[in-house]
């Protein structure tokens, strides 16, 4: 933060992926309303179709998902707020009732038991990679795997305790069942992410001068 003129100038956040792809079609307030509904529900709808790409191991108590993958990409694409503001959806959702956390689980007991550490800590994980996008931690390989393995740790240091609470596990237990048994399959889909991101903005870049290339060829019949 430096200040400028007397003035304090704060940080701008970056833009994100989701202002890249989806950018607002009106100045209005309503229409602004209309398009963080539809990205927050998107969001939402990807963390629970990705939730039921899921197997269980005879070795943890925990499934093997993608929705980890789902909501850390979705809290990077949406920013801090509409990421939490999805991943709040999506818990909100299989509270009431709906079969969209893994293997079809739902319900307040899945929140209140053994998986709900890792429910409460997708919302804290979106949250904070959003926020660590808006600083563009998501343009560059190097900085989206920080990014990707930040995320994948809050939400670890959220649920394991949660799980060694609730089935009454020993810590090394919880550790070991809840978080390391998953370490290739998370360095898996982090490596897959942190190339995706980068690609993505890259795309998005070679699209805008092909744009800005286009728009300033005059038509064929102005060259006549």
């Amino acid at each position: 933060m430096s200040t400028q003129g007397g003035f304090v100038a704060r940080h701008q956040p970056a833009m994100t992926l989701a202002d890249a792809a989806v950018p607002a079609f009106g100045r209005d307030r309503s229409a602004a309303w209309a398009r963080a509904v539809l990205l927050v529900i998107g969001g939402a709808a990807l963390t629970a179709l990705a939730a039921q790409l899921s197997w269980q191991s005879p070795w943890s108590p925990v499934p093997y998902t993608g929705q980890t993958a789902a909501v850390l990409l979705v809290g990077t694409a949406l920013g801090w707020r509409l990421g939490l503001a999805s991943m709040a959806l999506y818990v909100l959702v299989g509270v009431a009732g709906l079969p969209v956390y893994a293997g079809q689980a739902h319900g307040i007991e899945t929140l209140l038991g053994y998986s709900g550490g890792y429910l409460v800590g997708f919302m804290v994980a979106a949250a904070l990679v959003g926020r660590l996008a808006e600083r563009g931690w998501d343009r560059s390989p190097l900085r989206a795997i920080g990014l990707m393995v930040i995320g994948n740790l809050v939400i670890y240091a959220i649920g394991v305790p949660v799980l060694a609470i609730t089935l009454e596990m020993a810590p090394g237990d919880a550790l070991q069942a809840g978080a390391l048994d998953f370490a290739l399959w998370d360095a898996l889909k982090i490596a897959i992410a942190a190339g995706l991101l980068p690609l993505a903005w890259r795309a998005r870049r070679r699209i805008m001068v092909l744009s800005r290339k286009i728009s300033r060829t005059p038509p064929s019949w102005a060259m006549r």
